[in-house]
């Protein structure tokens, strides 16, 4: 394999080992332990700067990247949290605080949102992602870079272990 063919590039299936890190030095997220990241280099699966800051690497290299807010999940906007009625909830919805939910708009769109707290009364959502207004450090290791597939490159994801799924 050329040295050009393991360079992370559009179209490109790129696999990655990383550890995400706040400011305060809490890992929040890491490949460590579990299966390395893959994704499609162009396709949107991964955070935009993030992809930015990976293309150019090579297999084998590694970077720390470090990304603001506003170039990660947003600055946090205090009015992305909404208080609302329990009744307006399925009453077989188990509601748990600290996980993640659908909303529909009215176009029926998906709006991730995040349960804060539940009462008898209120439902306390937080429509801003978790990481919103925080300053993210991750430290990336490329792994492995391979050429997409046709389908793959179609679909604008990754095909694990040769399936073409969207189950």
């Amino acid at each position: 394999m050329s040295t050009e063919q393991q360079v992370v590039r559009q179209g490109k299936v790129v696999t990655i080992d990383y550890q995400l890190r706040l400011d305060s030095g809490e890992v929040v997220d890491t490949t460590e332990g579990r299966e390395p990241l893959e994704y499609l280099q162009g396709g949107g699966e991964i955070i935009p700067a993030l992809e930015e800051a990976i293309e150019g690497m090579a297999v084998g290299d590694h970077k720390q990247v470090v990304l603001e807010a506003q170039d990660a999940f947003g600055e946090y906007d205090p009015r992305g949290r909404l208080t609302i009625p329990r009744a307006q909830f399925p009453p077989d919805l188990e509601l748990i605080p600290n996980t993640e939910l659908y909303l529909r708009d009215t176009e029926g769109h998906p709006i991730p949102a995040y349960i804060v707290s539940v009462t008898e009364e209120n439902v306390v959502l937080d429509l801003n992602h978790p990481l919103a207004g925080e300053r993210l450090t991750f430290d990336v290791t490329v792994q492995h870079v391979r050429d997409a597939t046709p389908e793959e490159l179609a679909h604008g994801h990754v095909h694990s272990r040769g399936t073409s799924s969207h189950g």
